[in-house]
C-alpha cells in the first residue's frame, strides 16, 4: 500500500530550491545555509497543527469561554500577590546606608500600592530610623512562580469590592485610595487640633463705682483702640496702647453717666445722662461740642450709622439724631410699651433693631417711623442684641432671667430661626467679625462669658472671673479680644477670637502689660 506521505520530501525540496533561487543571499552566504521550516510551511498550508506531520496524536484545545466585545479587566479579583510592583534590586551586597534607606521608601511605596491592588490587609513599613532587613527587601522583590501569574480575569468578584472593614466601595468614587486603607491611614494628616482660648483673663482692671444696672450700657471701645467707660458722674479713657488713663468729663453731683458710644471713625463719643441729656465729646480736645436734649429721663441705649445718632430711653421712646443738622433730632420712633435698653444698627446701617423692657424686639429701617419686623418670642427684657457681619438679614438677640434664650431671626423674611436656652440670663451679645462664632455674657446665676460656633451652637470655651453679673461687653478693633465689666467693678480683658488673617489663636498675653491696674 502506498504511504500517504509519499514523495513529500521531493516536492519540498522542489519548492525550497525554487525560493532559494528567487532570493538576493548576502555575500558569503551560500544557498545550502537557508532552510525553511516544514512546521511553518505547512501551517501556510492550512494544515490544523504541526503535530499533525510527525502523525502523533493532537492535544485539543481547551475550551473557550464567550465574553462580550468590550473586555474591560477587573483588578478586585486579579491575583497580584506575587507580582513585585517595584523591582530596585541593588547591583552588590554592599551599599551605602543612603541607598538602604531609599530601597526602604520604594518597600513602603510597593506595600501600599499592594494594599490599594489587591486590598490586602499589611503593616505599615518600617521608618528610616529603624530600617527593615535586607531579607525583607529581598522577600518582597523575590520573583514568583510562573503557576501565580494570573495577572488579570475578566470576572466580576463581588468580595473582591469589599473594602477592609466589610462595605462595599463605590467605583464612581472620587478619592484615589479605598475606604479604611492603609494608604489613607498611613498618609492622612492627624485632625486639627481645636483652637485654644485662654480660660482666664490677661489684664483686670479696677472699675471703681461701676453701676449694677442691666438697663446701662456703660463700656464701649473705639476704633482708635480707646476704651471709654462710664463710673458713676465721670467718663475715662484709658488707652489700650499706652495703658494711660484719663478723664474725658465729670457730669456733677447731680447726674450719672447711662450709656457710652464711640462714632464710627473714633474722634467723637456720645454720651446719654440720667437726667435724659445727650452729649456729644470731641476727644481730642477733651471738649463737649453738643449738647442735645429730646428725651424726658435716662438714655440708656445708644448707636452710632454714620452721621446718624440713635438714642433709647426709659420714656419708650427711639431718637434719630442727625448730628449735621441743628435740630436735635429729626424723628420719633415710638413702639415699645417699656424702656430701651438695646439698640443695634445692621453692618450695612439699613436696619436697626431695638430690644425693651416690654419683652419685645424691633426692626426699623432708615425711612420708617413704625417698626417693619416685629419678633415677640422673649419672655423677659431684650438687652443682647448682635448683627451678623457674616449673613445678611441674620439677627441674635438674648432675654432676661425670665427667658435665658439666644434666639436668631432673619429680618428679611420676618421669620424665626432657632433658639438656645442658655440657662442663665443673657446681658450681651458680640459676634467676631472674624470668624463665624458668637460671645454671650451672662447674669443670674452662672456670671459667665461662654463663646460659641455658630450655627451648631456649640460651645467652644466657657470663661468665668466675675463675681456678679457680666453687664457690660465690648470688642476689640482688631476683632481679637473683648473686655468685660459687671457690678464687682471691675474689667477683664479676655483673648477669645483668632485675627482675620491668620485664623489662629490669639497669644495669651498682648501688647499689654498683666496684672492688676486702676482705671482712675
Amino acid at each position: 500500500m502506498d504511504h500517504p506521505m509519499d514523495g513529500s520530501g521531493d516536492s519540498e525540496n522542489g519548492f525550497q530550491s525554487r525560493i532559494a533561487r528567487s532570493l538576493n543571499l548576502p555575500f558569503g552566504m551560500s544557498r545550502d545555509a537557508l532552510h525553511l521550516d516544514t512546521i511553518a510551511r505547512r501551517s501556510w498550508q492550512g494544515l490544523e497543527s504541526p503535530m499533525d506531520m510527525a502523525g502523533t496524536v493532537n492535544i485539543p484545545s481547551p475550551a473557550r469561554t464567550s465574553y462580550s466585545d468590550r473586555f474591560i479587566p477587573s483588578r478586585s479579583s486579579s491575583n497580584l500577590t506575587g507580582f513585585a510592583l517595584l523591582d530596585r534590586s541593588p547591583s552588590g551586597a554592599n551599599i551605602a546606608q543612603s541607598n538602604d534607606y531609599r530601597e526602604d521608601g520604594f518597600a513602603a511605596y510597593s506595600m501600599l500600592l499592594r494594599s490599594e491592588l489587591l486590598g490586602q490587609e499589611t503593616s505599615l513599613p518600617a521608618t528610616p530610623e529603624k530600617p527593615m532587613g535586607i531579607g525583607s527587601r529581598d522577600q518582597m522583590r523575590s520573583p514568583i512562580s510562573p503557576t501565580s501569574r494570573n495577572l488579570f480575569r475578566f470576572k466580576s468578584d463581588v468580595k473582591g469590592n469589599l473594602g477592609l472593614n466589610g462595605r462595599s466601595e463605590s467605583p464612581y468614587s472620587h478619592s484615589s485610595v479605598g475606604i479604611n486603607s492603609m494608604l489613607d491611614r498611613a498618609t492622612v494628616s492627624p485632625r486639627k487640633a481645636p483652637r485654644r482660648i485662654a480660660r482666664s483673663p490677661y489684664k483686670v482692671l479696677d472699675a471703681p463705682a461701676l453701676q449694677d444696672d442691666f438697663y446701662l450700657n456703660l463700656v464701649d471701645w473705639s476704633s482708635h483702640n480707646v476704651l471709654a467707660v462710664g463710673l458713676g458722674t465721670c467718663v475715662y479713657l484709658w488707652s489700650a496702647c499706652t495703658s494711660k488713663v484719663t478723664k474725658l468729663c465729670d457730669l456733677g453731683p447731680t447726674d450719672s453717666v447711662c450709656s457710652v458710644a464711640w462714632t464710627q471713625r473714633g474722634s467723637y463719643l456720645a454720651v446719654g445722662t440720667n437726667l435724659g441729656q445727650l452729649q456729644l465729646w470731641d476727644v481730642t480736645r477733651y471738649r463737649m461740642v453738643r449738647a442735645m436734649s429730646g428725651h424726658r429721663t435716662r438714655v440708656g441705649a445708644l448707636a452710632w450709622s454714620s452721621c446718624i445718632l440713635s438714642s433709647g430711653s426709659r420714656d419708650r421712646n427711639i431718637l434719630q439724631r442727625d448730628v449735621r443738622v441743628p435740630e436735635d433730632f429729626v424723628s420719633k420712633l415710638e413702639g415699645h410699651k417699656s424702656e430701651v435698653c438695646g439698640l443695634k444698627w445692621s453692618c450695612d446701617d439699613r436696619e436697626l433693631a431695638s430690644g425693651g423692657n416690654d419683652n419685645q424686639l424691633l426692626v426699623w429701617n432708615q425711612q420708617s417711623t413704625q417698626p417693619v419686623v416685629k419678633f415677640s418670642d422673649h419672655t423677659a427684657a431684650v438687652k443682647a442684641i448682635a448683627w451678623s457681619p457674616h449673613q445678611h438679614n441674620l439677627l441674635a438677640s438674648g432675654g432676661g432671667t425670665a427667658d435665658r434664650c439666644i434666639r436668631f431671626w432673619n429680618t428679611a423674611t420676618s421669620t424665626p430661626l432657632k433658639h438656645y436656652d442658655t440657662g442663665s440670663q443673657v446681658c450681651n451679645l458680640a459676634w467676631s467679625k472674624n470668624v463665624n462664632e458668637i460671645v454671650s455674657t451672662h447674669g443670674y446665676s452662672e456670671n459667665q462669658i461662654i463663646v460659641w460656633r455658630h450655627p451648631t451652637m456649640t460651645k467652644l470655651a466657657t470663661l468665668t472671673g466675675h463675681t456678679t453679673r457680666v453687664l457690660y461687653l465690648a470688642t476689640s478693633p482688631d476683632g481679637q479680644t473683648i473686655v468685660t465689666g459687671a457690678g464687682d467693678e471691675t474689667l477683664r480683658f479676655w483673648n477669645v477670637f483668632p485675627s482675620s488673617k491668620s485664623q489662629n489663636a490669639v497669644p495669651d498675653a498682648g501688647v499689654w502689660s498683666l496684672g492688676r491696674t486702676h482705671i482712675r
